[in-house]
């Protein structure tokens, strides 16, 4: 029946997109075998659980102090370069450690200089990735593509781990890294197969503006225009403030549920389950416009899924909660990347879009405090105290912000400016 089909796998079916999807996932696994391998690694050498949490730090900062400069940096050179360039050195990283762990000669200091170094590649990688995806399928195309994106990225959350450590128990720390250097190497060669579309642009004039005005006239841009201010709120802020449950689990799952690391264990797969659901839904939806007030919706029902599992003290509730909050986690970043992508020109996407995943880095800072909170007033107050706060951010943006939720974008070819089909494109002086 042809409703069975529908359009879930729709931008697969371009060659390119495809190569590139691959690659997402051969990296996004790659990623997280080594968050695995690294920490099981980390404790062998030391046995000290402070040395795990610095080493996560130092892949998670380079994301905070490079990710802009990765974005301008993806704008005026070609972005399938930056991105083939990134693969390769994961690669040459994973190869150098499987080598020193193999020979016996692996240091701790080894394990923090590859980990700020793999973040500083990650830095690099992720805004060329994202904005190739706009680049190769188009803005028709660019919600079911950014979904499966989505897709992929929770589908390796789910299976990496787990691979991880089968490796490790089967061929050992030295055997996971280099299959990891392996995929990283697999995903270069597709990479290296993609053609992305030139746009008529003047390239040679954007390499010859100095390099820190071109950083600078990204941040002037989400000023400026309001509708990407809003859309910036809302995926700093409620992922800043809303997602540091995660790292609050083993207490919900201890002494909230009276469970154990299966509990814990459990609750997270119902997470992953959830956004994997959430992705393949918007992947599957059919639509020529995107729009403000879904996105809003579902931000605000991620941050009070998160509020309301803080709540719970029931096992199967706290699940049932979990597939919500992945769901909907998903369905609305989704929904604002791709707006992002068709409001933002692509001569300064890069930039805009560099922004956005700044709250890969801003998310740990979330969870410091939440951490702080829970210390003081217990796990369940800290929870509803920080999604609290990503709900304050959402009403913000709607109070201050009121035509946000009649935003109507054109999600299809000619486009590319981003206007809005039921408002004139404003003047810059406007636009604020």
């Amino acid at each position: 029946m042809p409703l069975l089909k529908i359009r879930t796998f729709d931008s697969l079916g371009l060659r390119n997109y495809r190569l590139l999807w691959l690659g997402q996932v051969c990296t996004s696994m790659g990623q997280w075998m080594d968050q695995v391998t690294r920490g099981w690694l980390m404790y062998e050498l030391t046995g000290s659980a402070a040395d795990l949490g610095f080493v996560t730090a130092a892949r998670g900062l380079p994301l905070l102090f490079f990710g802009v400069i990765a974005g301008a940096l993806a704008d005026r050179s070609g972005r399938k370069v930056q991105l083939v360039v990134a693969q390769v050195t994961n690669a040459a990283l994973n190869l150098v450690l499987a080598t020193l762990v193999l020979t016996g000669q692996v240091q701790p200091w080894h394990l923090y200089v590859t980990a700020f170094l793999a973040g500083t590649v990650q830095a690099f990688q992720q805004p060329a990735r994202q904005t190739l995806v706009s680049d190769i399928v188009g803005n028709d195309r660019l919600m079911n593509a950014l979904a499966l994106n989505s897709a992929a990225l929770n589908g390796s959350r789910v299976l990496g781990p787990s691979i991880a450590g089968a490796l490790i128990a089967v061929i050992g720390v030295s055997g996971s890294y280099y299959t990891q250097a392996a995929m990283y190497a697999v995903a270069t060669v597709w990479t290296f197969q993609m053609v992305v579309p030139q746009p008529h642009t003047d390239r040679a004039g954007r390499a010859s503006e100095p390099f820190f005005s071109s950083i600078k006239e990204g941040f002037a841009f989400v000023a400026k225009e309001r509708n990407i201010r809003s859309l910036m709120m809302l995926a700093l802020g409620p992922l800043t403030f809303a997602m540091s449950y995660t790292s609050l689990m083993p207490v919900m799952a201890r002494t909230v549920l009276n469970g154990d690391a299966r509990t814990q264990g459990l609750i997270l797969s119902c997470v992953g389950a959830g956004s994997l659901i959430g992705a393949l839904v918007v992947a599957s939806m059919r639509r020529s416009y995107g729009y403000g007030f879904p996105m809003v919706l579902g931000a605000l029902l991620f941050s009070g899924g998160v509020f309301a599992f803080a709540s719970s003290h029931v096992l199967w509730v706290s699940c049932v909660l979990g597939v919500v909050i992945g769901s909907f986690n998903v369905s609305y970043t989704t929904q604002n990347q791709t707006l992002l992508q068709v409001l933002a020109p692509r001569r300064i996407r890069g930039r805009v879009m560099s922004i956005y995943l700044l709250s890969r880095g801003t998310v740990p800072l979330g969870a410091a405090i939440a951490g702080i909170l829970a210390t003081h007033f217990g796990a369940p107050t800290a929870i509803h105290i920080m999604s609290g706060a990503a709900m304050g951010v959402i009403l913000l943006v709607c109070i201050t912000q009121p035509q946000f939720l009649r935003l109507k974008v054109p999600l299809s070819p000619g486009s590319e400016d981003g206007a809005p089909t039921d408002t004139p494109r404003p003047r810059r002086s406007e636009a604020v």
